[in-house]
């Protein structure tokens, strides 16, 4: 088990970002938040995304107070973390309101900076905030990739996913000179692995030439068992320790760490 002086440690605010969805974002933020929270880390995971996927693939309840009635400031901290059944790893759950924030925001001033804003005096208790995007670029990526340190950006192996990579790759660019100059690209992940498919492998090989050490080493697998885990609402190295996808995961967050 690993412990983290408060003192010595800042928190890193990390966006699990991609623009195209099923690409395993979701699947990431929920397993690389809990392989963290496993090893002795203090995790914020939140879930923006109105789908609510995050929520229920750790088998959070919907409650009154969410991350929109948060940022909405109708409630407190508090009021709406909830402490998931791993220790260490705590949620702000998702609401399908969130799907109507673009609009309701459009007319705020520094409408970018809301969720930055209220995680301000909230972030200094955590060792890592995870947040879960939603598979667009609109206002509420725009907010999470303003509020975070890092972009962690997983990349399904096949024609589609590579060319909306240039786009997000783009995006963050742009984003670091107009709102967030010190936002980085912590590394591309390449999930639904098939090491049997000769086009996963060129795209791979493609991927890394260009991008080099910003693809992390480890690769996740298309794996049967990351598949079902969500639908019993538990991280993947809850449901099968053992299986390739749970070891992957906990191989991924090595490197992360031994990376810092």
């Amino acid at each position: 088990m690993i412990y983290v002086s408060r003192e010595t440690f800042m928190v890193k605010i990390i966006s699990i970002n991609n623009q195209k969805g099923g690409v395993g974002k979701t699947t990431t933020a929920i397993n690389f938040s809990a392989s963290l929270a496993a090893i002795g880390y203090n995790i914020l995971l939140i879930d923006f995304d109105p789908q609510g996927n995050t929520s229920s693939g750790i088998s959070i309840k919907h409650k009154k107070h969410n991350i929109y009635t948060y940022i909405t400031k109708k409630c407190n901290f508090k009021e709406v973390v909830q402490k998931s059944f791993i220790p260490g790893l705590s949620v702000l759950p998702s609401s399908i309101h969130l799907a109507a924030a673009e609009i309701e925001f459009s007319t705020i001033d520094k409408r970018e900076y809301i969720l930055k804003d209220v995680l301000e005096k909230e972030k200094k208790i955590f060792d890592y905030i995870i947040i879960d995007c939603p598979p667009s670029f609109g206002l509420l990526s725009l907010n999470a990739l303003v509020a975070a340190d890092s972009v962690l950006i997983p990349l399904q192996c096949e024609y589609y996913a590579l060319s909306g990579l240039v786009a997000l790759l783009d995006n963050i660019s742009r984003i670091k000179k107009i709102y967030n100059k010190n936002l980085t690209i912590e590394g591309i992940i390449l999930t639904m692995y098939d090491k049997r498919s000769a086009l996963a492998k060129q795209i791979e090989d493609d991927v890394r030439q260009n991008l080099k050490s910003k693809v992390f080493k480890t690769v996740i697998p298309r794996n049967v068992k990351i598949a079902e885990a969500p639908s019993h609402g538990k991280p993947i190295m809850f449901y099968d320790l053992k299986c390739s996808g749970s070891i992957a995961y906990l191989e991924l967050v090595k490197e992360f760490l031994e990376k810092k």
